[in-house]
């Protein structure tokens, strides 16, 4: 018998072998802090399992996968504690099914949920089988977008309030934009859909939040930060920044005063409250690439990659693609924002020649526009309030739609691009 553990979120090592809508997954909420042991008699199973095991909404569970029967399970259980939840599959055909799990049902826990996935679609035996306590039964061969439901299903209460989105923006390069697409993009969230947003700056030592909404909070996310015990929504409602009707602010203190050398988990906590208070929070994430940004940039609702039309740019935005399509095998690919398009006198890359080795089309184009971008800049204020008629503050808008799952993409056109753009063709 092979036994295979998995901990946390890992990268997927291989190709997936069955594609997965994201759609599938949408509606599958994140599982709770729970031990899942699977045995499986098939190759297609344990592979549907480890797959299981990859996903983000699994990144708290502990999963352990045996290529083994339910014999197996129950000789091994007779000395050890059963987990959370045992997924059993097997090929016995249904009149044999109880008699083989009679003896792994005398050393299961009474806490223990059962799922078996079987190869017989039986009614009858159904019925016997949810009757006699097991959580729920499966005819195989089964997907992981199906593992997932029927483990939410059992784990996750239906009558709990949903969880708000969250939609992380980072950037291919430092300096692209990416904290100024951010904060617009909350901003014009809040406005448009009347709906409460929470900006988190996650860029503790160089945060510009709460210069760009012109704020000066005494407190905001680094208390969260180095308080996680104390951390809940009562607590978290001290340290936000009222910025607008819908829209609240978890500043970073943008001090120097000490070393951020954060941990893997540091933002994890937060991002659990920030989820139960309110519908979107939308996360400011530092250029950087450690621990705790792999983590949290593989378990966000949203992703959205901003990048400015040169060689250095269009490497780094490949390979974080590259790197966050093995942290996220079944989620649809980043969003990718294109900004600084069209700087006078500067060399760069047309976004089509941009985007050609991405594989993926951007979702909003922005051109330079220093004035625009500048005065809002040093006002604290967003495009919309600036100019909310001008071709950027309509593209924001658009970006606000997509980012929260209210509009579809399209590809950008130059109309709606500014004069800038237009003038590209003719240079």
């Amino acid at each position: 018998m092979s036994t295979i553990n998995y901990t946390i979120e890992r990268p997927a090592e291989d190709q997936m072998d069955e594609a997965v809508r994201p759609t599938e997954l949408e509606a599958v909420r994140p599982l709770p802090r729970i031990s899942v042991h699977a045995f499986c008699e098939s190759e297609a199973m344990l592979r549907t399992m480890e797959r299981c095991g990859q996903d983000r909404r699994m990144s708290k569970a502990s999963l352990r996968i045996s290529s083994a029967s339910i014999a197996a399970a129950a000789n091994m259980f007779a000395s050890a504690p059963t987990p959370n939840l045992l997924i059993l599959e097997t090929s016995t055909e249904p009149h044999g099914i109880m008699e083989e799990l009679a003896p792994l049902a005398e050393v299961c826990d009474p806490s223990t949920k059962v799922v078996i996935v079987g190869r017989y679609n039986d009614i009858p035996l159904y019925r016997d089988l949810i009757r006699n306590g097991i959580s729920e039964y499966m005819v195989g061969p089964v997907g992981m977008a199906e593992v997932l439901n029927a483990m939410a299903a059992i784990f996750v209460d239906p009558d709990a309030e949903p969880l708000g989105r969250t939609v992380a923006f980072i950037g291919a390069k430092g300096g692209c934009g990416s904290s100024t697409i951010a904060h617009n993009c909350a901003f014009d969230i809040s406005n448009l859909f009347q709906t409460e947003v929470i900006l988190a700056d996650l860029d503790l030592p160089y945060g510009t939040a709460n210069i760009d909404f012109d704020q000066d909070p005494p407190q905001g996310i680094s208390e969260a930060i180095y308080a996680p015990d104390r951390l809940d929504e009562v607590f978290l409602d001290r340290l936000l920044t009222k910025c607008s009707d819908h829209l609240s602010l978890l500043a970073a203190p943008s001090m120097l005063d000490r070393a951020y050398d954060l941990e893997r988990g540091s933002f994890q906590p937060i991002i659990e409250v920030l989820q139960r208070s309110a519908p979107v929070s939308v996360l400011d994430v530092p250029h950087a690439w450690s621990e705790w940004t792999r983590t949290l940039l593989s378990e966000v609702d949203e992703l959205i990659i901003t990048a400015t039309p040169d060689l250095a740019n269009l490497r780094n935005a490949k390979n974080m693609l590259d790197a966050l399509k093995k942290l996220r095998p079944n989620d649809k690919p980043p969003h990718l924002v294109l900004n600084q398009v069209g700087m006078p006198k500067r060399p760069e890359i047309s976004p089509n020649d941009f985007c050609e080795p991405l594989g993926i089309e951007p979702v909003a184009i922005i051109p330079f526009d220093a004035q625009l971008f500048g005065t809002a800049a040093n006002s604290g204020r967003m495009i919309a309030e600036m100019d909310r008629k001008s071709p950027t503050a309509e593209t924001f808008s658009q970006l606000a739609h997509i980012v929260t799952g209210r509009a579809t993409i399209k590809k950008p056109k130059k109309a709606g691009l500014g004069k800038m753009l237009g003038l590209l063709g003719r240079k």
